[in-house]
């Protein structure tokens, strides 16, 4: 019986439709990510609300879903596993009574910069294929297409 040769399509069909590449690419960085949270112990969507607590102070989780594009019933998932870790804790909004802000806990801030430790070797093991040079040009470009570019 003959046997055919693997066709390698994806090379092409990747130059020809860079929406189809850039999907792909964010799967494996996506799957890349996932599996060094699990490596951390912090889930993805947690380290990131644990950040952007630090970085701009309590939030309601409507904001934190909206600011970090997170589906808002994930959102509550992630913030009350933060809660149940003593990570961060829920307090009546003073601005508005009708909504709860989240709060990064002293804790949380321990545990955010042990996972923020960990991510240059991260992002350097999971961008090595690319250059400095390239994985700047790369951000520039993502920020054009995500419309958050200065």
């Amino acid at each position: 019986m003959a046997r055919t040769s693997r066709v390698a399509y994806f090379p092409r069909l990747a130059t020809e439709r860079l929406d189809i590449a850039l999907c792909r690419a964010s799967a494996a960085v996506a799957r890349a990510a996932d599996a060094h949270a699990t490596e951390e112990g912090l889930g993805v969507g947690q380290h990131l609300v644990l950040q952007m607590l630090q970085a701009v102070g309590p939030c309601s989780q409507q904001t934190l879903s909206e600011e970090l594009r997170i589906d808002r019933s994930v959102m509550v998932t992630i913030c009350d596993d933060l809660e149940r870790a003593g990570y961060a804790r829920r307090e009546r909004n003073p601005r508005d009574r009708r909504s709860y802000a989240v709060t990064i806990t002293e804790p949380g801030r321990e545990r955010l910069a042990t996972a923020q430790a960990a991510v240059p070797a991260f992002l350097d093991a999971t961008f090595d294929a690319l250059t400095p040079g390239e994985r700047d040009q790369l951000g520039t470009l993502l920020g054009k297409l995500l419309g958050t570019d200065a």
